[in-house]
């Protein structure tokens, strides 16, 4: 592989896991915010299937001891391109620059069992609308 096509799969790789990280803590904050606004998309089921289903990836890998398979591909990317690499967790990386908190990944495990947790709660809370079943309104 190139260099060039190496660095782009790379850049790929890096903003598809940014844009899942946004896609879970968006669907933390909208689910409940959007329940109370009464905003139709928080009651629709693939995508609050989707979310959970996202966050429960995240949570069963770091329960696991591993790292996510997008920061290991990164990873391995940016390896054959002689950067330095991490098997960390992105956010794990992210947190280490930003606020400096070496915290093991245990912590991150607690974190993400807990975001998931919180999820189900939201679910029970604020179920969505099952595809197979007429909602309230009769629709």
């Amino acid at each position: 592989m190139t260099h060039g096509l190496l660095t782009a799969a790379a850049a790929a790789i890096f903003s598809i896991h940014v844009g899942i990280i946004a896609f879970n803590v968006f669907g933390l904050i909208a689910v409940p915010l959007g329940a109370w606004r009464a905003w139709a998309f928080v009651r629709v089921f693939w995508w609050r299937a989707l979310h959970l289903g996202a966050l429960a990836i995240v949570a069963l890998q770091a329960v696991l001891g591993r790292a996510c398979f997008l920061t290991i591909w990164e990873s391995d990317l940016l390896a054959r391109l002689g950067r330095p690499a991490s098997r960390a967790p992105l956010i794990e990386s992210w947190i280490d620059r930003i606020v400096f908190w070496p915290l093991p990944l245990w912590v991150f495990a607690l974190l993400y069992v807990g975001v998931c947790l919180y999820t189900l709660l939201l679910w029970r809370l604020f179920p969505p609308h099952l595809p197979w079943r007429p909602n309230a309104a009769g629709q």
